[in-house]
C-alpha cells in the first residue's frame, strides 16, 4: 500500500488545514460508494474534507458499519456553513478511529500511570503507539497485552545535552512521519519539548499535552542560581515552540497554569485544561486496613534529594527518640540525577538504624499495606504525586508539604498533613501526631479513600482526557 507522509519537507501532503491528504484509492472508493454529487472531486482536498463528505453520506465506504447520525439542528447549522456536522454517535465506525502516539520519558511510567488511558484508547477503537526510551521487556509485553506498540526512543531524562537532545528530536520527528498519527499526548517536560516540535515538523494536526510538572527550574529554588534563570529562559522558549498550535494544554495544579499564562507560552489560554493528576484505579488499590501495633511510615520517591529524603531521616532521627520501636521505610529506585541520593549515604542510614531501605518494586501494594502513615516531604516541582493517590487509595494518612501539586492532595487535618518544604521539625511533628495516636492515623486513612473516590478516580480523570481529545 502506497504510505502517504505528513509534513512541511513533503509538499504533496503539506496541506492548508495541517492535515494529510486523502488517499488516492479513497478517493476511487469514495466515488464509487457516494456518487458525483454527495463526494465532490477535489483530489487535493483534505482530511477535514473527506470524512465531513464520508459523514454526510451516511455511511462507512470502508466496512459497511452501521452509519453515524446527527442531529437535526447539527445538520442544518452546520452543513449550511460548510463544515462538517457535529455527530451524535450510535455506533464508532472507521472513520471515527485515530492513530495515536502517547510520548513518554520513562518506559515504566507507561504502565505504572498510563495503562488505564490506553486502554480505553484502544478499547475506543484507536491505533495506539508509545514512544519511550528503555527498552523495558515488561514494559513492552504488558503494552502489547492491550495491543499497543511499543517504539523506543533515545532520550535523557535529566540534564541538557544538545547533541543527545538534537538525537531525540530527530528520532521523534522520523518516527512520527512514520507512524503519521493523527494526535500525539506528550507528556513530562523533555517528551513535551522536542515531542511538540517533533509533531509540527511531522504535520502531525492535534497535539495534546499532559504537564505533570512544568519541571524544578520553575520552582523558587530552580531559579536561584544565573544557571537556573538562563535554564528557565530556555525552557519557556522552548515550551512556546513545543505549545504553538497545540490542540489542548493539560495541567495537574494552579501553580503550572499560573506560570503557561505568566510567561506567556500559549497565545490562547482557553486552551489549558485543568485534571487532578493522572487519577488512581480504586480496584487495583483497593483499601487495606493498616497495621496498628506501632508506627509504620513509609517514602515512596526516587532517591533524589529534592523528594524530601534527607528532612526525612532527620525527621525519623527525631521520632525514635520517642518511639524507639517506629519504623521508617524507604521505596525507590536510585536514579543518575547530579541531585540524587548515593548508594553510600543509604548504607549509612541503614547501619545508623534510623532507615530501612526496601529497594524498588513494579508493586508498591505490599509495601502500603505494610505501613500506616505515607510521608512525601518533596520540594520537586511536583504535578500530583501519584505516590500519594496510591497511598491514599489504600487508605493511608499522608503527610506532604504545602507546595503546588503535593498540597492539593491533603485536606489539612481531615486525612493528613501538610508542613513548609525542607523543614525536618515541622515534619518531625507532624509525623508525632501521628505516631502518638495511631487511631488518628486509621480515622484520616477512611478519609484519604473518601477523598480519592470523589477527585481522583482514575476513570473520571481519562474520560475528560478523551473526551476533551476528542477520542471518544
Amino acid at each position: 500500500m502506497h504510505k502517504h507522509r505528513r509534513g512541511p519537507l513533503n509538499a504533496r501532503s503539506s496541506l492548508n488545514d495541517g492535515s494529510r491528504p486523502a488517499p488516492r484509492t479513497f478517493h476511487r472508493i469514495a466515488h464509487k460508494c457516494f456518487g458525483q454529487a454527495a463526494y465532490g472531486s477535489q483530489p487535493g482536498d483534505g482530511a477535514a474534507g473527506w470524512r465531513a463528505r464520508a459523514r454526510q453520506a451516511g455511511r462507512c465506504c470502508y466496512s459497511g458499519a452501521p452509519a453515524v447520525t446527527y442531529s437535526d439542528a447539527s445538520i442544518a447549522g452546520d452543513i449550511r456553513d460548510g463544515a462538517a456536522p457535529a455527530p451524535v454517535v450510535r455506533e464508532r465506525t472507521l472513520a471515527n478511529r485515530q492513530r495515536v502516539a502517547v510520548i513518554a520519558s520513562y518506559s515504566r511510567s507507561l504502565t505504572n500511570f498510563r495503562l488505564e488511558l490506553l486502554k480505553r484508547m484502544v478499547e475506543s477503537g484507536h491505533s495506539v503507539t508509545a514512544l519511550a526510551p528503555e527498552d523495558d521487556e515488561v514494559v513492552k509485553a504488558e503494552l502489547a497485552r492491550i495491543g499497543v506498540r511499543f517504539i523506543q526512543i533515545p532520550m535523557a531524562r535529566a540534564g541538557l545535552n544538545p547533541f543527545g537532545d538534537f538525537a531525540t528530536l530527530l528520532s521523534l520527528w522520523k518516527n512520527l512521519r512514520e507512524i503519521a498519527p493523527d494526535t500525539i499526548v506528550p507528556y513530562t517536560m523533555k517528551p513535551i519539548v522536542y515531542g511538540g516540535i517533533a509533531a509540527r515538523l511531522a504535520g502531525v494536526k492535534d497535539r495534546c499535552f499532559l504537564v505533570t510538572g512544568l519541571g524544578h527550574v520553575f520552582s523558587d529554588a530552580g531559579y536561584a542560581s544565573l544557571k537556573g534563570k538562563v535554564v528557565r529562559k530556555v525552557s519557556v522558549l522552548l515550551y512556546r515552540l513545543a505549545f504553538a498550535g497545540a490542540k489542548v494544554v493539560f495541567v495537574y495544579n494552579d501553580a503550572d497554569e499560573a506560570d503557561i499564562r505568566s510567561h506567556r507560552m500559549l497565545k490562547d489560554n482557553s486552551l489549558i485544561k485543568a485534571i487532578p493528576g493522572s487519577g488512581v484505579d480504586l480496584e487495583h488499590y483497593a483499601h487495606v486496613p493498616p497495621p496498628m501495633d506501632r508506627p509504620r511510615f513509609l517514602l515512596i520517591a526516587r532517591l533524589l534529594k529534592d523528594k524530601g529524603i534527607e528532612e526525612y531521616v532527620e525527621a525519623a532521627r527525631r521520632i525514635k527518640a520517642r518511639h524507639p520501636d517506629a519504623e521508617f521505610q524507604l521505596l525507590g529506585p536510585f536514579d543518575p540525577n547530579p541531585a540524587a541520593i548515593s548508594p553510600a549515604q543509604i548504607e549509612a542510614w541503614v547501619a545508623e538504624g534510623v532507615l530501612n531501605y526496601l529497594g524498588e518494586t513494579r508493586d508498591v501494594r505490599p509495601f502500603l499495606a505494610g505501613c500506616n502513615v505515607f510521608v512525601l516531604p518533596s520540594y520537586y516541582r511536583e504535578g500530583i504525586p501519584r505516590s500519594l493517590l496510591e497511598a491514599m487509595a489504600t487508605g493511608r494518612a499522608v503527610i506532604t508539604t504545602n507546595l503546588p501539586g503535593c498540597r492539593d492532595t491533603v485536606e489539612e487535618g481531615v486525612n493528613g498533613f501538610s508542613v513548609e518544604p525542607r523543614n525536618p521539625e515541622a515534619l518531625s511533628q507532624a509525623m508525632a501526631k501521628l505516631a502518638d495516636d495511631l487511631g488518628l492515623a486509621g480515622t484520616m486513612g477512611e478519609r484519604s479513600r473518601e477523598l480519592v473516590r470523589a477527585r481522583f478516580d482514575v476513570h473520571q480523570v481519562n474520560r475528560v482526557l478523551l473526551e476533551r481529545m476528542q477520542l471518544v
